[in-house]
Order: C-alpha cells, then sequence, then structure tokens
C-alpha cells in the first residue's frame, strides 16, 4: 500500500512541476484578483489529485487540467455572481440609518466613536443585544459559550464602553449614576 501510494505521489507532483506554470498563467489571464486566481489553480491541483487515478495520463492530462481549471473559474464567476446579487438583495431590504449605525464616520457622535474603539469581540456582544435585540441565552447559543461567560463578557464590555465615553454621558437617576448605553 505504501508504494503505491508513494507512487502516486511522485506522479502527481512530476505533473504538478510540469503543469503548474501553464495553468497558473491560464488562470491569472482569466482572473483579476492573484488572489482568486491562486485559489482556482488550487483547487484545479485538489481535483488533480482527488481524481488521479481517474484522470487521462500522459499527453491528455494537459488538456483536461485545463478543462478542470476552466470550471474551476466558471463556478468562482457563478459564486462571485450570486453573492453580489445576494449582497444587492440584502442591502436593499436593509434601513440605510442601521448601516450608519454599523460604520460610524468621523463626524458620528460621542457614542458611535466610543462604540468603535472597542475590540470586535465587545462590538459584537453589545450589537448582538442591542441591534439585534437578542437574549443573554440567545446570544450565549450564538456564541458558543455559556450564560454565564456572556454576563461577565456583557460586564467588561459595557464598562469597557463607559470608559471610552466622556464623563458627561452618565446621568444620575435618584442619587445614582447610571449609563445610558
Amino acid at each position: 500500500m505504501r508504494n503505491g501510494f508513494a507512487g502516486r505521489r511522485e506522479r502527481f507532483e512530476a505533473a504538478y512541476r510540469e503543469l503548474y506554470e501553464p495553468i497558473c498563467g491560464y488562470a491569472l489571464r482569466r482572473v483579476r484578483d492573484p488572489e482568486d486566481a491562486a485559489e482556482a489553480v488550487a483547487e484545479t491541483f485538489a481535483t488533480l489529485w482527488r481524481r488521479f487515478d481517474r484522470c487521462p495520463q500522459d499527453a491528455d492530462l494537459r488538456p483536461w487540467l485545463f478543462g478542470v481549471a476552466r470550471r474551476v473559474i466558471a463556478n468562482q464567476r457563478r459564486s462571485q455572481r450570486r453573492r453580489s446579487a445576494l449582497g444587492e438583495r440584502l442591502a436593499a431590504g436593509i434601513d440605510p440609518t442601521a448601516l450608519d449605525a454599523a460604520h460610524p464616520d468621523e463626524s458620528s457622535s460621542e457614542l458611535a466613536r466610543a462604540f468603535a474603539s472597542l475590540s470586535d469581540s465587545d462590538r459584537e456582544l453589545l450589537s448582538l443585544l442591542a441591534w439585534e435585540g437578542l437574549t443573554r441565552d440567545e446570544v450565549a447559543i450564538a456564541l458558543g459559550t455559556s450564560r454565564a461567560v456572556v454576563r461577565l463578557r456583557l460586564h467588561r464590555a459595557r464598562k469597557r464602553l463607559r470608559d471610552a465615553l466622556p464623563a458627561k454621558n452618565f446621568q444620575l437617576i435618584g442619587g445614582q449614576e447610571h449609563e445610558w448605553t
């Protein structure tokens, strides 16, 4: 079994050395983003590895692999079109003010600037609660953690948000300081 695998591997590596450059050039000439081209080349050779025992050999391997690369690139393009169309449909159904709140600019409120200064995980936690309306139990499920961890992280995130805000953003209600966030 080991000899079979070793022989298969050697044949694959020989094909890879011979065909990598032509397949890479093919992908780069057809795909705008070099990262997408690299992904297409990787998927092409992954397909070759998976089907190596069933694919054409010798002189037929080269055109067969170009066909694989062509289909991989076509699949990439279809996938990108679907993502773009989905993004457009989602954006059409979203209140523009929600997008403004999610991506504050320099002229934003102090709260938005303080929120933007938090870590990604703090912003995600506070957003799930405040913007998405999830309960702590639901946040625990969404984050894959316990309710106790959510409670602790929420306490810390709120404190960091409060510390990032100017002191004037707190009110005294009934003789006690209350945060309005």
